[in-house]
């Protein structure tokens, strides 16, 4: 029987505990954790995703705060701004909603943040401690995604693992966590020539490609754990995976759904990021 991996209720257990830590830290050491998001633009998507993270953060008690700002900012003015950030005490976490205005260079912008205060774990020093199996900030998705594999203790040592979209976001940190963890790991992208020989022999196939309806049945072997990072919104306003869910979900040992899988938990590990920034305040 397929096991359903339910983000949501995860992802809701780690917000509790989040929002315990922060009392205590409140209570023992007067510290509110605080974050920062800076948002560029009118994308709608962007907004709803910031509008999320603003509504998780006062849910726990976090200190948060928005820069809004338009398209046509200068590049220079986005970098003054998270400068400020970076020396504000009272700012714990910074994180840039993405994609910026083609006009502005995305990864000089992620480099200004503080490595300290990059809670999205973007910044080349964290990409690098996350491959050399460093402690740093690591992806909030990823990160999810193993957190999810603890709790319904889904083993990865040995398992081969094929992770389809090779993103710096999500599929490059995914494939680095599953290499620390001793998994055998695929990355399968764009001009992979036959997807299907990569997924059909996995024992575990994490999807971040943004194609909805990408993995169909024929694609995944029986007893496989197939792990849903895409969403996507149809032209009917239904929101839907990069896996056909109702044909490929009888053949898995577990499955992740959308909504309702690894879409709550990105939101969970950012708090828990920024928490874990803000504990660097007394050196813990």
């Amino acid at each position: 029987m397929t096991q359903i991996i339910d983000g949501k209720s995860l992802a809701a257990k780690i917000r509790q505990e989040v929002k315990q830590e922060v009392e205590a830290l409140q209570r023992e050491h007067d510290i509110v954790p605080g974050l920062a998001v800076v948002l560029v633009g009118d994308d709608p998507a962007s907004h709803a995703y910031v509008k999320m993270k603003a509504k998780a953060c006062k849910e726990v008690g976090f200190y948060s705060i928005v820069h809004e700002m338009p398209d046509t900012i200068s590049q220079e003015e986005i970098v003054g701004t998270l400068e400020m950030m970076n020396d504000n005490p009272r700012i714990d976490g910074i994180l840039v909603q993405l994609p910026l205005p083609k006009h502005i260079d995305t990864d000089r912008i992620l480099e200004v943040i503080t490595p300290s205060k990059d809670v999205d774990g973007f910044h080349p020093y964290n990409v690098g401690r996350l491959v050399t199996n460093l402690d740093g900030f690591v992806p909030c998705t990823p990160l999810g995604v193993m957190k999810m594999f603890e709790a319904y203790g889904i083993e990865l040592r040995g398992k081969d693992v094929c992770v389809v979209g090779a993103s710096n976001i999500v599929g490059k940190p995914m494939a680095a966590l599953l290499l620390n963890a001793e998994a055998t790991v695929t990355v399968t992208h764009i001009y992979t020539k036959d997807l299907a020989a990569h997924t059909s022999r996995a024992d575990i196939v994490i999807v971040g490609a943004g194609v909805p309806g990408l993995i169909k049945a024929e694609m995944v072997k029986e007893g496989a754990v197939v792990i849903d990072i895409g969403i996507n919104r149809l032209e009917d306003g239904r929101l839907v995976g990069d896996v056909e869910y109702d044909a490929v979900a009888p053949k898995c040992s577990a499955i992740t759904p959308v909504p309702g899988g690894v879409g709550p938990m990105t939101i969970a590990m950012l708090l828990a990021n920024t928490l874990k920034a803000a504990k660097q305040r007394i050196g813990r």
